[in-house]
């Protein structure tokens, strides 16, 4: 069968995918496209995005390349409804049509509403909502940051604001409140002012205010981002959001210390009013000192009333006094009498005080002294014999030992020395040497120990002499009479005139003659006449 004839043109497959790519293109150079993204898993390595929009008939394929998702306000989310702005085109290696797209955005308000309550609850489970978390605002701050834009009305209203209630220490941290860069800078501006030093050149905020007007939820998206409610819930200085009017609500107002309404109740929010702070002041101090005055008149009356009561000083030391008066009159009076039972007493025992008395009472202490030496000296003779009796018969034997120890090894030498090298015979000695080494120093310490010993007790003997001597009581000041012959003078009735001599002091002896007997002294005569002998004190 032969070939039909035909005029139709022949195309080659990549020519056909490059004219449906430029008419797809040329035709649906712009689109927006509504449906649910599908497939999503997040951006490819390259940093390319690619997932499937799809509704309930059919399904398109999509593309953001990498630096289009870097612009993108609204990022894409498994599950969500948008409307995606872009181009068409096809992929002519699989012959696919897809859209290439240029920017995201939630489908109505519905998607984002379902969008901010699922981002919600997760915030709230891991407890960044928890009112445990908030804290209390600083009464009175020295110094106020306020994150918000720098030209807007926002930041003339908190400032007038601030102005008529108290002024105050404002810092600005300019930032954009909506757009794709609101999130970021906000965040920076929260972590900015927590970074500051508080004694730094620029000072740390004691409270912050996250400020915006109002406007749809698209425009306030920036306020729902995760980044921001943490970064306002992890804030170490307190914070109070103030993001549109009374009826908006953004995430960032259940993650802050306070949610105020407006900007301008942020500021009244944030510090006091000055003036009724004064009157405040005052009213406390007019209390104050009305308290103390009533304080200190109560108690001056108090005290009058009880020094009323109270006796007066003169009548707490009469009785006192009056004693004092009897007692140094009595006192004199008492002396007297001491004194005169004093001096009958004395009379009493001043006739035995006789000089007799005190040469019988030194003779017998002489002679105890002197049988005490007699005895001590005795008593050492005794105790150095009875050690001689003891110690002399160990010597011998010990020194008879000696001896025959040394015969012993002298005969054993002699009877093996001729069969022994010198080698031997010095071991041998050195064995002999071993042997006698301990004996000489056992004999060495009992000599050692016996003289010390000995030492001791002599030592103890010469101290006890010494204290039983009769010159420990020469050098009392008292002294030993002697006649010629060197014999003790025990009365004066064995003395005669012109007999010599010899006075034995504490310090040496001296010679002397005796003159004769000592006059008689004169008694004293009492107030009666009666002669009476003379006091000694």
């Amino acid at each position: 069968m032969s070939q039909a004839l035909t005029n139709a043109a022949e195309f080659t497959v990549s020519e056909i995918a490059q004219a449906v790519k430029r008419t797809v293109e040329d035709e649906f150079g712009h689109v927006r496209v509504r449906g649910e993204i599908s497939g999503f898993r997040g951006q490819h390595s390259s940093g390319h995005c690619y997932f499937t929009l799809k509704d309930d008939a059919a399904c398109i394929d999509a593309v953001v390349w990498k630096g289009s998702y870097a612009k993108l306000t609204f990022k894409p989310e498994e599950g969500l409804e948008v409307i995606a702005t872009g181009r068409l085109t096809t992929f002519p290696r699989s012959s696919k049509y897809q859209i290439v797209i240029d920017n995201i955005e939630p489908a109505g308000a519905g998607a984002l509403m379902a969008l901010l309550e699922e981002r919600r609850r997760k915030l709230q489970a891991e407890g960044l909502f928890a009112r445990e978390r908030k804290r209390a605002l600083p009464y009175l701050p020295r110094v106020i940051g306020v994150v918000t834009s720098p030209t807007g009305a926002v930041i003339r209203d908190i400032l007038h604001r601030l102005e008529d209630r108290f002024p105050s220490h404002v810092l600005v941290w300019p930032v954009r409140v909506q757009g794709e860069t609101c999130a970021p800078e906000v965040v920076n501006a929260i972590q900015g002012f927590n970074a500051l030093l508080p004694d730094g050149p620029i000072p740390r905020p004691d409270l912050l205010i996250v400020a915006r007007g109002g406007g749809s939820i698209e425009d306030l998206w920036g306020f729902n981002e995760e980044a921001v409610v943490r970064a306002v819930a992890g804030s170490a200085i307190p914070v109070i959001s103030a993001v549109g009017h009374e009826t908006d609500t953004t995430l960032v107002d259940h993650a802050s210390d306070m949610r105020a309404p407006t900007p301008t109740a942020a500021a009244e929010a944030a510090v006091p009013v000055r003036a009724e702070l004064i009157g405040y002041v005052d009213d406390l101090g007019s209390r104050q000192r009305q308290a103390s005055r009533r304080i200190t008149s109560s108690g001056r009356d108090r005290f009058r009333a009880v020094a009323a009561g109270m006796p007066r000083p003169a009548d707490l030391v009469a009785t006192q006094r009056q004693r004092l008066d009897q007692a140094s009159s009595n006192l004199f009076s008492c002396l007297r009498h001491s004194v005169q039972e004093q001096r009958v007493h004395l009379s009493r025992v001043e006739s035995r005080l006789g000089p007799q008395l005190l040469d019988r009472r030194r003779a017998e202490m002489a002679e105890r002294l002197r049988n005490l030496s007699m005895r001590a000296e005795a008593g050492l003779r005794k105790s150095v014999d009875r050690n001689r009796l003891t110690y002399d018969p160990r010597a011998e034997r010990l020194a008879t030992a000696a001896a025959r120890l040394v015969e012993r090894k002298r005969a054993l030498f002699e009877a093996i020395g001729p069969k022994l090298s010198p080698t031997a015979l010095r071991a041998e000695l050195r064995h002999s040497s071993g042997q006698l080494a301990p004996l000489t120093a056992r004999l060495a310490n009992s000599i050692r120990l016996t003289l010390a010993d000995r030492r001791n007790t002599l030592t103890q003997s010469a101290k006890l002499l010494d204290s039983l001597s009769y010159k420990s009581v020469l050098a009392r000041g008292y002294a030993v009479v002697k006649d010629a012959e060197g014999q003790l003078v025990h009365s004066k009735a064995t003395l005669s005139p012109g007999d010599l001599v010899s006075l034995e002091f504490g310090d040496g002896s001296v010679d002397a003659t005796v003159v004769g007997s000592p006059p008689l002294r004169k008694k004293a005569k009492t107030p009666s006449g009666e002669a009476t002998q003379e006091s000694l004190f």
